[in-house]
């Protein structure tokens, strides 16, 4: 049940090369995955990726026109059952869904698929629903990327960026036979802004051509001895062909500074925003998102690349890096390449940074500054002053509290109506029940 209509949006999907559309971020999801010549769509409804489900459902016409096969799945795991079709055909497929509740759910047909390996590429689109504003227990997808060898992409929250790494995703999945999972935080999934739209492009291989044409390779089937192979495949050949595609086109970016050449920043590019935000606040970056201080934009937060990191860092005295959660996967891993490759550069982050939450602008401000007070050499700032002051004037009078309320139009709210009526027949009564966002 759709939450509202997108038929105007939907109109916007039709867009061609060089025309210019105003979009939420994720209608810049949907036109990426139409740019790249999906084969086949699917997920589970789930917030902050709800609304990428309800576009596609009513973007029928486009799909049908394009021959891209839709289906609304009954859950997390059929949907990553689905995107099987990827592993014996060249099918574009992609599956959303809310994490980290349906990355759990679909768990068991993640990992086979890891496995097994993909000859299509495969993208799972993940709705990182992380931070006070959040309906789930609080964990991160990371692990999940770590443990089956699925790479992890999180773009920077611009929506040209976004489209393109859908597209890049799939050509990352290719290339290294291997589902790649997109980090979208509510944040990005809600961005607004302009987007250069490109053509359209209907799949080379169909769903049909693959009914018609049914292939088995025994070297997939995920059981023994196969699945020795498919290991050793994973790490010999699988990842440094990602890594080697990382690299190639550039997916992380290095914004260099002609000030304070010897600190740095490694941030998620997910936290891109609230970073530059932080920099502004502090004097060390204007509003078009020019840095006094060199940043390592991490779109893809695993595999790490360790040639860039070492470049990266190789000249600087220290390195504070911006990671949200607990725990510390990427920091560990930075320290693991600092130390084998001698890296002698100082590493901040959970020492400086909260070492749990979502990281807003004033954990992160907070978190810099203290970094910047242990360098020798004050940074150089531009002429704008903190615009909050240290003693915190200027702040925003506290918000008043806003309780979890169910989304106008979804089916549990009847429900939730008929137990507070019940329960001034019956009395208070307990209710166990799945999630459904807030239930």
């Amino acid at each position: 049940m759709a939450e509202r209509s997108f038929s105007e949006e939907i109109k916007l999907l039709r867009a061609g090369e060089g025309d210019i559309i105003r979009v939420e971020g994720i209608l810049a999801v949907t036109k990426g995955l139409l740019e790249a010549g999906v084969a086949y769509v699917g997920g589970y409804q789930g917030s902050p990726i709800s609304h990428l489900m309800d576009v596609l459902a009513q973007s029928h016409e486009i799909l049908d026109e394009l021959g891209v096969h839709f289906e609304a799945n009954s859950s997390e795991a059929t949907a990553a059952a689905m995107l099987g079709a990827s592993i014996n055909y060249p099918l574009r497929g992609a599956v959303a869904w809310k994490s980290t509740v349906g990355t759990n759910v679909a768990s068991d047909a993640l990992t086979h698929l890891a496995s097994a390996g993909v000859t299509g590429g495969a993208l799972v689109i993940i709705g990182e629903d992380y931070g006070e504003g959040a309906s789930i227990a609080q964990e991160r997808t990371h692990a999940f990327a770590m443990k089956s060898q699925m790479w992890m992409l999180d773009p920077r929250p611009d929506l040209d960026s976004i489209r393109n790494m859908v597209k890049l995703g799939f050509e990352l999945s290719e290339a290294s036979n291997t589902p790649v999972m997109l980090e979208l935080r509510i944040r990005a999934c809600h961005l607004y802004g302009e987007l250069e739209a490109g053509d359209n492009i209907a799949p080379s291989f169909k769903v049909a051509d693959a009914l018609n044409a049914p292939s088995r390779d025994d070297a997939k089937i995920v059981q023994a001895p196969s699945t020795f192979l498919q290991e050793q495949k994973k790490i010999e050949e699988r990842r440094p062909a990602a890594i080697e595609f990382i690299k190639q086109n550039r997916l992380n970016e290095i914004l260099p500074s002609g000030k304070n050449a010897d600190i740095g920043l490694i941030l998620q590019g997910g936290l891109y925003n609230s970073v530059q935000r932080a920099l502004y606040d502090l004097g060390l970056g204007d509003i078009f998102g020019a840095a006094d201080i060199p940043l390592y934009v991490l779109n893809v937060t695993y595999p790490l690349v360790d040639e860039e990191v070492i470049d990266f860092c190789k000249d600087k005295s220290s390195v504070l890096v911006i990671e949200e959660g607990q725990p510390n996967y990427i920091e560990q891993a930075l320290a693991e390449i600092f130390v084998r490759n001698g890296v002698k550069a100082r590493l901040h982050g959970k020492d400086v940074l909260p070492e749990y939450g979502e990281y807003k602008v004033e954990q992160i401000k907070q978190g810099m500054s203290q970094f910047l007070d242990q360098r020798q050499e004050k940074p150089q700032r531009m002429t704008l002053i903190d615009r909050r002051g240290a003693s915190g004037e200027g702040k925003a009078a506290a918000l008043p509290a806003r309780p979890p309320g169910l989304c106008t139009g979804c089916p549990e709210r009847p429900l939730l109506s008929s137990i507070l009526l019940l329960q001034n027949e019956v009395g208070k009564i307990h209710v166990n029940s799945d999630i459904g966002c807030h239930s």
